[in-house]
């Protein structure tokens, strides 16, 4: 079993990051706005502020350096590949995305069930498509 490349891992993760920061915008910054802007307000808060975008790519960062650290990890014992990079990813969202919506805000029911269904489903996407992108990079 060889060591991990950690300048790879950083390296992939920062993609992983982008991609899924990226991807995100999309799922929640353009086609989920209005129900983002819907949810906030019946909060009694106004919408996020630029600040906390900022915050929230910065852990998406952090995020993709977890994910492509954790393809490396389980890498000698799956095999290199998308298959492998898309496990790394599945584990990802389980604990960092579909866990903590489905607790805070489905179950505590702070935003409706269809804006944590939809954010929860696109975190899904942007997870897998930005581990396949950064496993792509990792070598050993």
């Amino acid at each position: 079993m060889g060591r991990i490349n950690i300048g790879r891992v950083l390296l992939g993760g920062i993609v992983a990051g982008i991609v899924a920061d990226g991807l995100g915008f999309l799922v929640d910054g353009v086609w989920l706005d209005s129900r983002w802007s819907d949810g906030m307000l019946a909060l009694g808060r106004s919408e996020f502020s630029p600040n906390q975008w900022i915050w929230f790519n910065l852990l998406g960062l952090l995020s993709g350096i977890v994910l492509i650290w954790i393809y490396a990890a389980i890498r000698p014992r799956f095999g290199a590949g998308v298959g492998t990079a898309l496990m790394a990813g599945f584990a990802v969202w389980v604990v960092g995305s579909l866990i903590p919506n489905l607790s805070i805000m489905w179950i505590g029911g702070l935003f409706s069930r269809h804006l944590t269904a939809f954010t929860t489903a696109g975190a899904l996407g942007e997870i897998l498509i930005g581990a396949v992108a950064g496993a792509a990079l990792y070598k050993e």
